[in-house]
């Protein structure tokens, strides 16, 4: 008989997760962007992580943490009421939802404080995902993390539809 598999969890962030975080934050850069980015790339933007404004942005934004049996694997943040600034999923869990839950979460809560529409400042990695959902491209972004230039795309989606399954949300 199979065993079933733990289901994913939601719970909001606490000062303490930091150091998980910033684990999670690197081991994503460094596992999941190396298509997109050249290692000079990862490694200034992995070394965010050790700055102190890291932990003070998460706590500052509204940001989930998504858990295994009770285990950080996965964050979200939505600055103000309308703009997803930060969201890293574990490499040994990727393509299993987490982020999906995540995004899924940060889209009720900002529709719930009377946002229209959602923006995301998307790595070229994550690009796919939120098409997926419907984020639309809107501009090219360069910006300089550490001296070494990245770039990204502003994305956008207006709140109330699925584009998966047709029906509101």
């Amino acid at each position: 008989m199979a065993q079933a598999l733990p289901k994913p969890a939601l719970r909001p962030f606490l000062p303490i997760d930091v150091p998980l975080l910033a684990a999670i934050f690197t081991a994503a850069i460094e596992e999941l962007t190396g298509e997109d980015y050249g290692p000079s790339q990862q490694q200034a933007w992995m070394a965010v992580a050790e700055d102190e404004e890291f932990g003070k942005r998460l706590a500052a934004d509204l940001t989930l943490i998504a858990t295994l049996e009770g285990s950080p694997v996965g964050f979200a943040s939505l600055r103000g009421t309308d703009h997803i600034r930060m969201l890293y999923v574990h490499p040994a869990v990727a393509g299993q939802g987490i982020a999906t839950m995540l995004v899924d979460a940060l889209e009720r809560l900002a529709g719930g404080r009377g946002a229209e529409k959602l923006t995301v400042d998307a790595s070229d990695n994550a690009q796919g995902f939120f098409a997926k959902r419907g984020y639309v491209a809107m501009q090219r972004n360069s910006i300089t993390i550490n001296d070494e230039w990245l770039a990204n795309t502003t994305m956008q989606k207006t709140l109330g539809t699925n584009p998966a399954s047709g029906a509101l949300q």
